[in-house]
């Protein structure tokens, strides 16, 4: 099966001469903050310190959809220095609900902000595996405008990061506030890596996850990033 998902995603990010999957997007940058040890520890260093940390993000459609069409849509985190110097951790949210079954389901969207993004798989987080998801926090009545870049020309966007197992209520664990796009080409968009990009204590779980990164080294591979 890994083989398979490698082989089948390399084909296609060569014939796209773009990532497999969110062929498109925006580079955001912005800043993380680790809300640090509240009245219940997570089990994982970085998770319980309260800090505050550079971030690199990619908003993205996963199918590559005209604009304004529904798509599957993407946001890549790279939180720069989290293990270290020159150690970053990556987290891939998608567009999800947030029930305990619609969170591992990727759900369409027209619009950027009108939704939860979810790990749509579960992270080890100390002891436990629990789903990490992004949640848009926006003041009502305004409304959201369809793409990230359209929204960032116009205000910050402020994002709550938030961590739930199956049998838990979702509880947050730090904030995310993008401020500036970028472009980003295709041909040379950042390649995160939420496997290799990981914590001890922060890190994909369980067989599906492995599958999942199998399909992403593929991708890298005919695009030639890898």
């Amino acid at each position: 099966m890994r083989d398979t998902a490698r082989r089948a995603a390399e084909r296609v990010a060569r014939w796209r001469d773009a990532p497999a999957v969110h062929p498109t997007g925006v580079l955001c940058s912005g800043t993380l903050h680790v809300a640090g040890r509240g009245e219940r520890l997570w089990g994982e260093p970085w998770l319980d310190r309260h800090a505050s940390y550079p971030a690199i993000v990619r908003w993205s459609h996963a199918l590559g959809t005209p604009r304004r069409l529904p798509d599957a849509l993407g946001l890549a985190v790279r939180v720069e220095d989290a293990g270290g110097p020159d150690r970053p951790l990556d987290l891939l949210f998608t567009s999800s609900g947030t029930s305990r079954l619609g969170r591992h389901v990727p759900l369409l969207r027209p619009d950027a902000l009108t939704g939860a993004y979810s790990t749509l798989l579960a992270y080890r987080t100390g002891e436990c595996e629990r789903v990490l998801a992004a949640f848009p926090m926006l003041d009502p009545p305004h409304t959201p405008r369809p793409t990230l870049w359209q929204e960032l020309a116009c205000r910050p966007v402020l994002f709550r990061l938030c961590a739930a197992a199956s049998d838990e209520a979702w509880r947050p664990f730090a904030s995310l506030t993008l401020e500036v796009v970028h472009p980003a080409p295709a041909e040379t968009t950042v390649s995160y890596d939420p496997v290799a990009h990981s914590l001890p204590g922060l890190r994909p779980a369980g067989r599906l996850n492995r599958l999942r990164d199998a399909a992403y080294a593929g991708s890298r591979r005919g695009r030639g990033a890898a």
